[in-house]
């Protein structure tokens, strides 16, 4: 692999350097006849590169350990067109076997034995090209949209001691739109007067992951480097041929200029989204997923001091109802401080569970890096709680020890945030295979613990929440803030924000006004150091606390992946969208941890929240509800947003989520 990106770099130099001649070259006249249509062939190598997650390969088979990165070269043949009515500006058209075929790095299966992945993915791709030659030489460079029209899907799992698995994917996208950018040179290999002129093109290309996703779900994304030859014909009668003296006139130059391309820089735009009122508070009902896992400090095998842990006494009185019903309210960042009671209390739960459930058993899978005997102590801790506090039978709970869990976060070859993602595989994964102990969110497969619910007040919803809108504000700003300012000229600051979204909160906004207008004027400072300022106006009305109550419910997702909506989709049909009355509004968003490109992470939150977005908005349609209005936001990591800190592990893996918010009609 290293040999091919090495060639893939000296071919790119090359390109360059020939260039760099043609370019000195074009200063000298040119007799060459130039056909204005070329036809030909190419060939190529494509240097794939695989990122993201996979692991549900098809309805018949989820592998145990997921799937993230790998590479591979595929061939690439093309038939293509070319228009080049002048020397500077063209067309390009390629209709191409796309081979985008490879093998995923290996992982280790929780067998402790080698798995491999390759694809056979390949395309019928359609690549509409703009073709510019700047210096009006053979050298040009191409830009335009890519095509993929789903030829195979087929992949190949190996497992150590497993016979081959050959079968296809499931959910491939039929059509892929994506990106290309790349540059090449023409090389003559015909005499300069020839009617039918033929060149040697070698080029290289950059095909961007861009949309390029070849499946429904998951996060799997694909880009390609590629680099190749192509042959190129055109036929045009010559201007060059020999004529009689006595014809020859004093010729007429024309000097036409060129005319000057202005490249504009692109726009902000700028909306506002405010509700029709605001507001203050709301009861809400909600349904708590309880992670089945207990994270361990790094170098003690102690169950650390923030699990709650009672002694016989205490616990012989704990009753689960009695702590769904005794919550803080949520008063700002009470929120955090509520469910993290609930889940605090995960030991006591887990052991009243058990003694009211005395044909349930479970399993405990301590996780302590390249240490299993320390893994184990680690549940065996865990078990002694149970046994001792609980008054559990011990042949009830077993226990395992490993060096990484099942499902771990930390993958191989990793390199960022090592440190935060080891601290989250240093746990005790509680599992079990007794319904009564379970939510059966996503059947069988959901490992998640049955739900606490509770009762509370929410603090300026989302709902009453003013959002800004900035679009392309990530890509071309600095940095961007806004003045609101009343109508008797007071103004309030907020900001500055990076990202393309922000919101404030209309309580803060109205202050203590029952209503008002304000105006909205946000400034900003682009990449090229210009300032620029957008306006916008809103009304707000705060509205009297009323008895209303919303639902809410959340979704949780292991690290760096989406594709936990598969698992969840009876859940959101069958148990969700049944209590969406019509008239109501639902408010998704997204959220993720701390862990990698804020970029990424804003993406990858938005991701999650549209395909639950999706789900919800196809079960609705069968069930003949109507105006239902959705809306939906992927907040990444933003910390003001953020439904948890980003402390503890635990407090991560709960940001890891989507958030669903049913608001009544009324």
């Amino acid at each position: 692999m290293l040999h091919f990106y090495k060639f893939s770099q000296k071919l790119i130099l090359f390109l360059l350097i020939v260039s760099g001649l043609s370019i000195s070259a074009s200063a000298q006249k040119t007799n060459r006849v130039q056909p204005t249509w070329w036809f030909g062939q190419s060939g190529a190598l494509n240097f794939n590169n695989y990122r993201g997650t996979t692991q549900m390969l098809n309805s018949n088979l989820s592998v145990p350990t997921a799937f993230h990165k790998g590479n591979s070269v595929r061939p690439y043949i093309s038939l293509l067109t070319e228009y080049r009515p002048n020397k500077t500006v063209g067309g390009m058209l390629n209709i191409a076997w796309d081979n985008r075929g490879g093998e995923f790095n290996t992982v280790i299966a929780p067998c402790n034995c080698p798995a491999d992945l390759s694809t056979g993915l390949s395309y019928l791709a359609i690549e509409p090209s703009l073709r510019l030659a700047p210096f009006s030489s053979a050298f040009y460079v191409f830009v335009g949209p890519t095509l993929g029209i789903n030829l195979s899907k087929a992949f190949v799992y190996k497992q150590d001691k497993q016979v081959d698995v050959r079968e296809d994917w499931s959910d491939i996208r039929k059509t892929v739109f994506s990106a290309q950018a790349g540059l090449g040179i023409d090389i003559p290999v015909s005499a300069k007067n020839s009617e039918t002129q033929m060149t040697i093109s070698p080029f290289a290309s950059f095909q961007s992951d861009l949309g390029n996703s070849p499946r429904t779900v998951e996060t799997w994304s694909n880009y390609t480097i590629r680099t190749g030859i192509a042959l190129k014909f055109g036929t045009k009668k010559s201007a060059l041929k020999k004529v009689p003296d006595a014809m020859v006139a004093t010729p007429v130059v024309v000097v036409q200029e060129k005319p000057v391309t202005v490249i504009a820089e692109k726009d902000i735009l700028f909306t506002v989204r405010a509700p029709k009122v605001v507001p203050a508070q709301r009861q809400v009902k909600e349904t708590f997923p309880l992670r089945n896992t207990i994270f361990f400090d790094m170098g003690s095998s102690n169950i650390p001091s923030r699990y709650v842990q009672l002694n016989r006494t205490q616990a012989a009185a704990f009753r689960e109802e009695g702590l769904q019903q005794n919550q803080p309210d949520n008063l700002n960042t009470g929120r955090s401080a509520r469910q993290m009671a609930v889940y605090y209390n995960i030991l006591n739960i887990k052991g009243d569970r058990l003694r009211s459930n005395p044909n349930s058993t479970i399993t405990l899978t301590g996780a302590s890096a390249n240490n299993p005997d320390e893994g184990k102590l680690m549940a065996e801790n865990i078990k002694a709680y149970l046994v001792n506090n609980f008054s559990i039978d011990a042949s009830r709970i077993n226990t395992v020890g490993r060096s990484k869990p099942v499902v771990p976060s930390e993958q191989p070859g990793a390199t960022q945030d090592l440190a935060l993602l080891r601290e989250g595989d240093r746990r005790v994964d509680i599992e079990s295979n007794s319904n009564e102990l379970l939510l059966q969110v996503g059947g069988s497969s959901s490992p998640f613990l049955k739900p606490v619910q509770f009762t509370s007040y929410q603090l300026d919803p989302l709902d009453s929440h003013v959002i800004l809108n900035a679009e392309g504000a990530s890509q071309l700003l600095k940095s961007w803030s806004v003045e609101v300012t009343d109508e008797r000229g007071f103004s309030k600051y907020y900001g500055p924000y990076y990202t393309d979204r922000a919101s404030v909160p209309g309580s803060t906004i109205l202050g203590d006004n029952v209503s008002g207008n304000y105006k909205i004027v946000m400034t900003g400072e682009t990449v090229t150091g210009r300032m620029i300022k957008k306006e916008s106006a809103v009304r707000l009305l705060k509205k009297e606390d009323s008895k209303e109550e919303g639902l809410r419910y959340s979704i949780l997702f292991d690290f760096d992946k989406a594709d936990a909506l598969a698992s969840y989709e009876k859940f959101l049909t069958d148990v969700v969208t049944p209590l969406i009355a019509e008239n109501s509004t639902v408010i998704i968003h997204g959220h993720t941890d701390n862990i990698g490109d804020a970029k990424y992470n804003h993406n990858l939150s938005h991701e999650r929240a549209i395909g639950t977005q999706r789900i919800i908005e196809s079960a609705l349609s069968r069930a003949g509800k109507r105006n239902v209005k959705f809306e939906s936001f992927g907040f990444g990591e933003d910390e003001n947003l953020a439904p948890f800190n980003n402390k503890f592990p635990e407090e991560r893996f709960y940001n890891r989520s989507v958030i669903i918010d049913i608001i009544p009609g009324n």
